[in-house]
């Protein structure tokens, strides 16, 4: 389990892994790119990567945008 904290204006880059993973949102407001396009995210959401999907998240709010993201054991 890891927490990230994007600045207003930051995101991660685009990418893809073999592994799903699960997001949920802390704070703020945000997007998630997926392969049909951008999807708006905000605290409280959950959210489901599966794996080989390529995804992004970027803040689209004033303040801080956090989440957590999970990966499940057998991904190792």
């Amino acid at each position: 389990m890891r927490q990230f904290d994007l600045a207003k204006g930051g995101n991660t880059p685009k990418h893809v892994h073999a592994w799903e993973h699960e997001v949920y949102v802390l704070a703020g407001q945000g997007e998630l790119y997926t392969p049909s396009g951008y999807k708006p995210v905000s605290a409280g959401d959950c959210i489901l990567v599966p794996c080989n999907e390529e995804h992004q998240f970027r803040n689209t709010g004033e303040n801080v945008f956090k989440f957590l993201c999970l990966v499940p054991n057998s991904a190792n």
